[in-house]
């Protein structure tokens, strides 16, 4: 889905181990649906105005088809990603009309993931899971796949910066050419983006120039796997966080969290995980982190939200989730996650309170 299928520290006060800890049961939280009918959901992002957003991947279209040898697939192009909104109980597509390829089952890459740099800041970016030669493909209509893009007010799209073209151009990590822009976090005077293709935390600056911010190693399984960075957030110390799907074939326990502190090597602070796809800070410093399936190898078995309190104690948040893809906590400690997230029409979002 993201990346081609090869491949105790104290913060702030607060003692995280860097081991895997055995996680407890939580009381059982109140689950509400609160969005429905979604093609391929993926980021969550609370809006400065305290509206609740999602970007679509879409559902592809009539072509052009392309086969994609980092997931040796054809995929189809249609204008179908989009972001939507959920606003005072009303659900709103605010922006249509993105790049979007599927496969034959509708599994999407598109919009990935959205972030807000002040009102009306919003920020969005693009997957594509291959290289700009394989890009070109899909025509002009393609040319945003691998991009940030940013979307002032959701009236107009203009690219910020080429990620796959910096991808080709530099290859932070080393490996085969292969971007799939992912994570995005919005700054003030930057943004970071993760590209998972590429296993690399990429810096954009206010007048778009790049350079790596980090990478994230490769280890062996076996065989090379890749790391895989996913979502990436900013703690409460300061520090960057970051979580790993891992390569396939996606060994249970095998995906850690990371701790950046820029011009500094990335750090493994947690361990243990599987198939992290996404994780937030809640206000109590508590680390949520998503996993998209939890059985032992590749994307079997449910997904769930587990939460890492202060102390370094695990506990499953909510269980029994299908693909989910984004995790977000607000400022009441309300964790929103999206469900369904790899599937056309069916895609939704949870209201986890605990």
């Amino acid at each position: 889905m993201i990346r081609r299928f090869i491949g105790a520290r104290l913060v702030l006060g607060i003692v995280i181990s860097a081991a895997a800890f055995a996680a407890v049961p939580a009381a059982q939280p109140s689950i509400t649906l609160v969005m429905t009918g979604l093609d391929n959901p993926r980021g969550l992002a609370i809006g400065p105005e305290g509206a609740l957003y999602v970007a679509e991947a879409g559902r592809g279209g009539t072509g052009p088809c392309v086969f994609l040898a980092g997931v040796a697939q054809v995929r189809c192009y249609g204008p179908s990603g989009a972001v939507s909104r959920l606003w005072r109980g009303e659900q709103t597509r605010v922006l249509t009309g993105l790049p979007s390829h599927a496969n034959a089952a509708g599994e999407a890459n598109g919009p990935v993931d959205i972030s807000f740099q002040g009102l009306g800041g919003a920020y969005v970016t693009i997957g594509l899971g291959g290289t700009p030669d394989e890009r070109e493909q899909f025509g002009p209509a393609g040319a945003l796949f691998g991009t940030l893009v940013r979307a002032p007010a959701f009236r107009q799209v203009r690219e910020v910066a080429d990620l796959a073209q910096y991808e080709e151009d530099h290859n932070p990590d080393g490996g085969i050419v292969d971007s799939n822009v992912y994570g995005l976090l919005a700054g003030a005077g930057a943004r970071i983006v993760t590209d998972a293709g590429g296993n690399s935390m990429v810096r954009i600056s206010a007048n778009g120039d790049m350079s790596t911010l980090a990478t994230l190693p490769s280890r062996s399984s076996g065989r090379p796997t890749d790391a895989v960075p996913t979502a990436i957030v900013k703690g409460p110390d300061g520090a960057y966080y970051i979580s790993e799907l891992s390569g396939a074939p996606f060994t249970a326990g095998a995906a850690r969290i990371y701790r950046l502190v820029p011009g500094e090597e990335p750090t493994i602070l947690l361990t243990g995980f599987k198939t992290a796809i996404d994780l937030d800070f809640g206000p109590d410093g508590s680390l949520y982190v998503l996993e998209h399936a939890s059985g032992p190898v590749f994307f079997g078995g449910p997904g769930r939200v587990i939460r890492v309190a202060p102390d370094g104690t695990k506990t499953d948040v909510v269980t029994g989730l299908t693909r989910p893809t984004s995790v977000v906590v607000d400022g009441d400690e309300t964790i929103y996650v999206t469900n369904r997230g790899i599937s056309v029409g069916i895609g939704e979002v949870w209201r986890i309170e605990q």
